[in-house]
């Protein structure tokens, strides 16, 4: 089971940041590392792609990207 994916989407982690118990991150970066933006407290964290994934539980909301308009 693999869960899609990409830059600018908004996705839920399965624990919560201490800042104001927010689960929802932008992904900011997508490569060999996954860096996300806490949507709660402006944080930026930074995982390899293996772990992420393993953290991930799932993807709230896809990004808009020009290229499908």
């Amino acid at each position: 089971m693999s869960v899609e994916y990409d830059l600018n989407d908004i996705v839920e982690m399965k624990k919560p940041h201490p800042c104001k118990k927010a689960k929802t991150w932008k992904i900011i970066r997508v490569g060999a590392d996954i860096k996300i933006k806490c949507e709660g407290c402006g944080a930026v964290v930074m995982f390899p792609r293996h772990e992420f994934e393993k953290k991930l539980k799932k993807v709230v909301q896809h990004n808009e990207s020009e290229e499908e308009k």
